[in-house]
């Protein structure tokens, strides 16, 4: 198996490396493109505006790759057009510090980063371990060890990739879930700089406004890993008749 890997928390951080390790020892070929640098919350911005610098990196004989000043998306288009030797036959994005559940998967750096693998025709996976802080990483990597080579043996529907969340300590189970809702309030604290001038910190507190039984927020809450399919084509196909009449008005 060929496996290309990326993150938003920096190539160096604790969890690809858990998971680069996991990989290694099922003797997987793999392969890392991530930021040099943290780059949470970025979404799938992508760097059009300046050159990019890549770094290459080599752990021992059996994993290889490269740090890059950009995006999340940056590196993982970087890797499958000029880094790779061979097309992957997996990418996955993580293990993130923190959890990715819900509508914060848009704004996630490491949701998006497996994104672009999926829009250019691979099998993508991103997975997050839901705690802040201190993290250990052995059981989302454990879980990973025995649930990849499932994974791989699924056919995912077309524009289909696997958003997983991994509760801390050892999961009681899998939930295959549907994404739940939560937004963010009291986001932005004020402040006054030497000058006088007025300037923002964008912090919040979660407001989870739907997370019933099913949802990924419930699963991760229940002490459940959640999986839940996320598909890169998001029209309302059930609204498109219904707004048919505009198209003579």
């Amino acid at each position: 198996m060929r496996v290309l890997l990326a993150n938003d928390d920096g190539i160096e951080a604790a969890g690809i490396t858990a998971l680069r390790q996991v990989l290694e020892d099922l003797d997987w070929e793999v392969y890392v493109s991530a930021p040099d640098r943290e780059r949470s919350a970025v979404g799938h911005g992508i760097t059009v505006h300046r050159p990019l610098r890549v770094r290459k990196y080599v752990w021992g004989e059996k994993s290889r790759g490269w740090s890059v000043d950009g995006t999340p998306a940056d590196c993982v288009k970087l890797a499958l057009e000029n880094f790779l030797p061979q097309p992957p036959d997996l990418v996955i994005s993580g293990i993130n510090l923190g959890p990715n559940l819900g509508t914060d998967v848009l704004y996630s750096g490491t949701v998006s980063a497996a994104f672009e693998g999926l829009i250019n025709g691979f099998t993508a996976i991103a997975v997050s371990l839901a705690v802040y802080g201190e993290a250990d990483y052995r059981p989302a990597a454990a879980f990973l060890r025995d649930f990849l080579p499932q994974a791989l043996r699924m056919t995912l529907p077309p524009c289909t990739m696997l958003n997983i969340n991994v509760p801390p300590g050892v999961p009681r189970g899998i939930r295959i879930a549907r994404l739940g809702r939560r937004r963010y309030v009291n986001v932005f604290h004020r402040r006054t700089d030497p000058r006088g001038r007025a300037y923002y910190w964008m912090a919040g507190e979660v407001e989870d406004t739907d997370n019933g039984p099913g949802t990924d927020l419930a699963a991760v809450k229940d002490g459940f890993v959640s999986v839940s399919p996320l598909h890169c084509d998001l029209t309302d196909y059930n609204l498109l008749d219904a707004l048919r009449d505009l198209e003579n008005s």
